[in-house]
């Protein structure tokens, strides 16, 4: 229901976990001018208590309890990942608008069948993938746009961790694994950086006996799009020594980033001696090797996450309440869904 009186966006948050509650909750608190959480759901009777001590909303143990509140306008879908197809289509049926939590679904059929639900119930239908927001991902976006490296050749990305694991995300049943956990990330990330839908896909995961379950906790995953850069990712819990988080390859330079400190490196080849063949032996059997006008730059990160969430809940009010266009649409998250279902089709654990 429009809370008329004031244009306050009506919440409801399903699960008050790390996501629903770390994330949501957190960043809803911060924009009172905005949202007016009303009712929360979760099982547990603490996290129900916390939620109204908080917002002084109701709170039920259930999600058919929730999803029934008439007041509710829009639904923060956070329950665990396998969860999110049921939950999302119910609350899209009551007539609400929702924001479901990352992975967005399974599998691409679960999605399909959220975005026609969408279509058919002309609800707004979005998915936190808040990473999108991250400050290092947009300086990053940033300096690739400015064209300063050249022509993009490959970007790299990794996840390395040396962790073991004994949660539900651990279990394929749950939808766990380190390929929807993080992968919903990067490979979101990579879609952003490449034109091609449908790039050429390698990847191999396995599971490790760092985690209990059986889902994968290991993963390498390469995109070759037909225009654009090779994307080379990486996704572990099996690195002891974790290298760089980010690294870029252009025709004019590079950049590096571990997520703190971004560094980059370019030259201008008008500024630099011609580039002209010379078949001759080189002398004293040297390799070819000359000074260049290199320039280098560097910028440190400032991750809030709590404001990159607010924003992301600014932008879907903008959208409930001004008209904007909505800023993650769930057809640019289903591009990430079909890249993580072809992995899964091709190495499966």
């Amino acid at each position: 229901m429009t809370n008329v009186a004031t244009n306050l966006v009506n919440v409801g948050i399903a699960g008050l976990g790390r996501s629903g509650w770390g994330i949501h909750a957190r960043a809803l608190a911060q924009l009172p001018d905005y949202f007016k959480v009303v009712a929360v759901a979760d099982p547990d009777p603490a996290r129900q208590q916390e939620a109204q001590a908080q917002f002084g909303c109701r709170a039920y143990a259930g999600y058919a309890e929730l999803v029934a509140d008439a007041e509710i306008e829009l639904m923060i879908v956070a329950t665990p990942s396998h969860l999110h197809l049921d939950d999302t289509i119910a609350a899209l049926r009551a007539g609400k608008h929702v924001l479901v939590e990352k992975p967005m679904g399974k599998t691409l059929a679960e999605v399909d069948e959220m975005i026609a639900a969408a279509r058919e119930t002309g609800r707004v239908l979005t998915v936190n993938q808040n990473y999108r927001y991250a400050a290092d991902f947009r300086k990053i976006q940033e300096i690739i746009g400015s064209g300063v490296l050249g022509r993009i050749i490959e970007v790299r990305f990794a996840i390395h961790q040396f962790r073991r694991r004994w949660d539900w995300q651990t279990l394929k049943k749950y939808g766990g694994g380190i390929l929807n956990n993080h992968g919903a990330h990067v490979v979101d990330w990579a879609m952003l950086l490449i034109d091609d839908p449908e790039p050429e896909i390698f990847c191999h995961m396995e599971t490790t006996p760092l985690c209990t379950g059986d889902a994968d906790s290991h993963v390498k995953i390469l995109l070759k799009p037909q225009g654009g850069p090779l994307i080379d990712i990486e996704l572990t819990h099996a690195c002891a020594y974790p290298q760089d988080h980010c690294l870029v390859m252009g025709t004019q330079g590079g950049l590096s980033s571990d997520r703190k400190l971004i560094r980059w490196k370019y030259f201008d080849p008008a500024a630099a001696p011609p580039l002209v063949l010379d078949e001759r032996p080189t002398p004293d059997r040297s390799y070819n090797d000359e000074p260049l006008p290199w320039q280098e730059e560097s910028y440190e990160v400032v991750h809030d996450f709590s404001l990159e969430a607010q924003q992301l809940h600014r932008d879907l009010y903008a959208t409930l309440r001004q008209g904007a266009p909505l800023a993650i649409t769930p057809e640019s998250v289903r591009r990430q869904i079909v890249i993580l279902e072809r992995c899964r089709e091709l190495s499966p654990v």
